[in-house]
């Protein structure tokens, strides 16, 4: 049953690695901290972003500008790590790259990496895993599939997995807004 999901995120994951190399400075960049009102999020945010307390929770919208490449770029955190993601509306999961899951406490050995799907370039091999907690400008979405891809992917994917938590996802005016309004 996994297969067929994660053969959207195998393509995709060719696709982001082609478009971080067109996208100068994304992946050697210190992903932003994302911030509420009137500072940048990150480097592709733009400055609104609105924001209300009810009941403990954080009820807001992330407004993430479109770069030149055409991709929607943002830093996710995931526990002390911070690192930079695309969302990828068409990615059925979360795909961590090796260094990322590292840096987010993620574990795995050797002998764990199999084939999870397949790709344009051929099979893409990971290790399925649960992420505890996982924010984007504080939009929170917990117990999330993940998959870490240990090498060949250049840029994590913000998938499915987490978006499924966000109440909407919508492209406006050259913006993609991520709300849980």
């Amino acid at each position: 049953m996994i297969r067929p999901l994660l053969f959207i995120v195998a393509a995709i994951s060719g696709l982001a690695a082609f478009a971080v190399r067109d996208h100068p400075g994304v992946a050697a960049e210190e992903p932003g901290e994302v911030k509420r009102f009137n500072s940048s999020p990150n480097p592709w945010s733009s400055d609104a972003v609105i924001e209300a307390q009810q009941g403990g929770e954080w009820y807001g919208e992330v407004r993430l500008e479109r770069a030149g490449d055409g991709h929607y770029y943002s830093s996710a955190s995931v526990g002390a790590a911070k690192f930079n993601v695309i969302v990828d509306t068409g990615a059925s999961v979360v795909a961590l790259t090796g260094d990322d899951a590292r840096a987010a406490g993620l574990s795995w050995e050797q002998h764990e990496v199999a084939v999870v799907g397949r790709g344009a370039s051929g099979d893409v091999h990971g290790v399925i895993r649960r992420i505890p907690e996982i924010d984007v400008g504080g939009i929170t979405a917990r117990n999330v599939e993940a998959i870490i891809i240990p090498e060949g992917l250049d840029v994590s994917l913000l998938g499915q997995s987490y978006l499924a938590h966000v109440r909407s996802v919508e492209i406006r005016g050259g913006q993609m807004v991520l709300s849980n309004m």
